[in-house]
């Protein structure tokens, strides 16, 4: 029997390299982004293996009516991957602006909670899975990071908490927890800075696309009796840092 994943933030990064790995062994992929032409070349490379689905994180109240326009044979979800997501401007909170803050709050924590809720009772039909991606800034702070961080704690806390709701359905609930990835992430903070991209991931071997979205198919194809609760991962050459001392002047 085919499966089917649906994967939100498919344009790019993580997103676009797990619909191309899904899509490579067999499954059916919704991907979901505001970016409709990304949407269409993924469309255009993936064939009859990938549906385009117009979705925007910052509109949940769209969400019914556009999971209503799913054609029939992509509708029995076995596999939600909730990967959208972003991260505000790297400002102290007091020097922050709070338009980028709330973008990142209703992106990373609303919208996931809502499509999380619309898309629950068939995947509790299906005995599915629900894999959500997080963020090693839900455990290990850093200066300028305190929103973004908030949100990945949330995603943490929310997948336990689902686990819980979901206890006796079937349905496994995991978090995935990357370090550094070089994806447009960084581009996307820094509204296309491609220079502070480069020299944040310059000579230390930073984790690709690719690594997580095969990280993600290991999880999604265990046995259904097996739920991994929480995966961190980094790549060798990034650790926690130490603790911030400020030393007082005079």
């Amino acid at each position: 029997m085919t499966k089917t994943v649906f994967i939100t933030g498919a344009t790019a990064g993580i997103g676009a390299a797990a619909a191309r790995k899904f899509a490579g062994e067999g499954w059916q992929v919704v991907g979901t982004g505001r970016r409709r032409d990304r949407l269409d070349e993924l469309a255009t490379e993936l064939g009859d293996f990938f549906y385009p689905l117009a979705l925007d994180m910052l509109r949940p109240a769209d969400f019914e009516t556009t999971l209503a326009s799913l054609p029939d044979r992509y509708r029995a979800i076995d596999l939600l991957l909730n990967n959208a997501g972003l991260a505000p401007p790297m400002s102290n909170l007091q020097d922050a602006e709070q338009d980028p803050l709330d973008v990142a709050i209703d992106t990373n924590v609303t919208g996931l909670v809502a499509l999380t809720r619309a898309l629950l009772p068939g995947l509790i039909a299906r005995k599915g899975a629900v894999i959500n991606l997080a963020s090693v800034a839900a455990t290990y702070p850093y200066r300028g990071g305190a929103v973004y961080a908030g949100t990945k704690a949330f995603v943490r806390q929310f997948s336990l908490g689902l686990r819980c709701d979901l206890a006796g359905t079937g349905v496994r609930v995991t978090t995935i927890d990357p370090g550094m990835v070089e994806t447009e992430f960084t581009l996307v903070r820094t509204g296309g800075d491609q220079a502070a991209s480069d020299a944040l991931y310059a000579n230390m071997d930073p984790m690709t696309a690719e690594d997580i979205a095969g990280t993600i198919w290991w999880v999604a194809t265990l046995p259904p009796h097996l739920n991994i609760n929480a995966l961190e991962l980094m790549p060798v050459n990034q650790s926690w840092a130490g603790f911030a001392v400020h030393r007082n002047e005079g």
